[in-house]
């Protein structure tokens, strides 16, 4: 642990006391045959089982882990946040401690950055869909994805998932915009995509969860959403208010010219509404991109 690790892994625990030892077992496991330096951050976010006393039991055993543990719950937006932060490795890699993704393949990631100078994050793309509510789940991220990808203007195979490698110093001006909750995956991946960083996506396997789901359908989905439309905010405003701002004036000015026609030098107050709406969003979008280009990161 004194020499600084090249990898740093960061695994939010959060009752987890059943199967952790597996996953942190699993994980060292692939990192020791993998050749490369790496350190497991393991966060307790103030876990109400012995998932804490369970890893600080099995510390002896794993040499490469450091036990990080919080006295109130923070979400795992924040473990992340924070576990990035401290991070000591010049890669960082996320995932999750409920046996769903194939942690062995973590090297995989690891090796795709140290091979191509020109990536800076990848995200295992899972292929099949695992959780609870899956009825529901399916086409609601399905939308969410379509709508990043349009705001985002790109493809985007798999936007939260919970399995990703990348750059310290590419993420270190990102990391302040994590949300504490499940929307912090989408948040790296749209800071990525909306400032020109090259995400490979890696297809994995997803199994089904040990334990119960954190995931709360209605509350996460709406999250995802509100995060989408802030990030995409955040980053490029004129790509979510121009369009409807255009519109507006145009639907007004045809108004217009349909009130003229129809009665000469009249024009109804919904006409002036819409105008003026639509010239109201337009200049606030045009704001909104003017703070973004001049604020320094």
């Amino acid at each position: 642990m004194d020499a600084t690790p090249y990898v740093t892994i960061v695994l939010p625990c959060y009752n987890e006391q059943d199967h952790v030892i597996d996953e942190v077992e699993r994980i060292c496991r692939a990192m020791d045959d993998s050749g490369y330096t790496y350190e497991l951050v393991a966060v307790d976010d103030c876990s109400t089982d012995e998932t804490l006393a369970r890893l600080k039991e099995a510390a002896p055993r794993f040499p490469h882990m450091r036990i990080r543990a919080f006295h109130r719950n923070g979400g795992s937006g924040t473990v992340r946040r924070i576990g990035s932060q401290e991070a000591r490795g010049e890669i960082v890699v996320w995932t999750d401690a409920d046996m769903t993704y194939p942690n062995e393949r973590i090297p995989e990631l690891v090796q795709i950055l140290d091979k191509d100078p020109g990536i800076d994050q990848v995200v295992g793309a899972r292929t099949t869909e695992e959780g609870s509510h899956k009825f529901l789940r399916v086409p609601a991220k399905w939308v969410i994805r379509k709508i990043a990808e349009w705001l985002a203007g790109q493809r985007i195979p798999d936007l939260n998932s919970g399995l990703r490698a990348f750059r310290k110093s590419v993420a270190r001006p990102y990391l302040r915009l994590l949300p504490p909750g499940f929307s912090c995956v989408t948040t790296i991946t749209l800071s990525f995509l909306s400032n020109q960083h090259d995400v490979h996506y890696l297809p994995i396997e997803y199994s089904k969860r040990a334990g119960k789901s954190k995931f709360s359908f209605v509350s996460d989905a709406y999250r995802y959403i509100l995060q989408v439309l802030r990030m995409v905010m955040y980053f490029n405003p004129l790509k979510v208010l121009m369009p409807p701002a255009i519109w507006l004036v145009c639907i007004g000015l045809a108004k217009g010219v349909y009130d003229n026609v129809k009665t000469p030098f009249y024009l109804a107050n919904n006409t002036i509404i819409i105008f003026v709406t639509g010239l109201l969003i337009g200049s606030l979008a045009l704001l909104a991109d003017l703070i973004v280009r001049s604020r320094s990161e």
